[in-house]
């Protein structure tokens, strides 16, 4: 039996979906420029930052699920951007694809900040940069 919380995997799952969609609208650029629908001087350019942001986005996902501490603050900071995205595809008119992200991001958030997250990331109950009892320097 494994000591990964079913949240770490599910807001793992969901991370690296959120990747996999970032690398997809990268290719459907490149894939639109080949079509003729695109300029070469917009669409490589935001292709290559999209495939850099799914791989970072990806990797970030793998070490939520290899249960590496360093790993939650990126996923919530994404989650954050896919907010403010969120209410930007609101203000836009595009109410689906508006709600489908901020459900996913609240979701996230809410896995990944969760007891039993936080209890498997940060065993002990102690966050990175706190000292354990009894190891702090002394004052004097």
């Amino acid at each position: 039996m494994s000591s990964r919380p079913l949240n770490v995997v599910i807001a793992a799952a969901l991370q690296a979906l959120i990747g996999l969609v970032i690398a997809y609208e990268g290719g459907r650029v490149l894939v639109e420029m080949a079509q003729g629908r695109g300029s070469a001087s917009f669409s490589v350019p935001l292709a290559i930052l999209a495939f850099g942001a799914a791989a970072a986005v990806c990797y970030v996902a793998w070490g939520l699920f290899t249960l590496q501490s360093w790993s939650r603050g990126p996923v919530v900071l994404t989650q954050i951007f896919m907010l403010i995205i969120a209410y930007s595809m609101y203000t836009s008119g595009q109410m689906a694809v508006s709600v489908g992200m901020a459900a996913t991001a609240v979701a996230v958030l809410a896995l990944v900040l969760s007891g039993p997250v936080t209890a498997v990331l940060f065993p002990g109950g102690r966050l990175p940069g706190e000292d354990a009892p009894g190891e702090g320097k002394s004052r004097g």
